[in-house]
């Protein structure tokens, strides 16, 4: 899952991963802050930060994925060429874009990123003053700027994915 800071990546992959973890028990979730986390938070949110987070996080789903485990991950990524290494080098590798406007952005702020941003309170928060390069070829976009409780449904379009049916042995 991609997409901006609350566009809502994480719920859906969170939604996701329960739905799946019955039928998928080598299933892991992965979160672009947790890894963060996982490292010891080493890395800023600079684009160099950020560039090493990515290279992390895709290490990491390719290392999992090579062992056997499914991984559904929630990242920012801003690197064309990290999704791109991710398509050539993960086995079964399926990119869903999670789409949502600024304006939607904005009125969700939960972490308040987007305010600090625009008050100049803090640098370096993709969309604002860093650009978020929309991915070129994803295998799925899920509008999400409504507040509309279709968070089934728009699960219920990934499970339909090849990639997620291959993994449940149905594709």
């Amino acid at each position: 899952m991609i997409g901006l800071s609350g566009a809502g990546k994480t719920t859906l992959s969170n939604v996701l991963y329960e739905q799946l973890k019955p039928r998928l028990p080598n299933l892991v979730r992965l979160d672009g802050d947790v890894i963060r986390t996982v490292f010891g938070n080493d890395v800023d949110h600079t684009v160099a930060g950020r560039r090493r987070n990515a290279e992390r996080l895709s290490g990491l789903s390719k290392f999992l994925a090579d062992e056997g485990i499914h991984v559904v991950a929630a990242v920012l990524s801003i690197f064309p060429e990290w999704q791109a290494w991710n398509r050539e080098h993960i086995a079964d590798y399926g990119e869903v874009y999670v789409k949502a406007s600024m304006e939607t952005l904005k009125r969700r702020d939960t972490k308040g990123l987007y305010a600090k941003a625009i008050r100049g309170e803090i640098p370096n928060v993709v969309g604002v003053d860093i650009p978020f390069p929309e991915p070129a070829a994803p295998d799925l976009v899920i509008e999400n700027d409504a507040e509309d409780g279709e968070l089934r449904q728009k699960v219920d379009r990934v499970m339909q994915l090849d990639v997620v049916r291959r993994a449940l042995g149905v594709a």
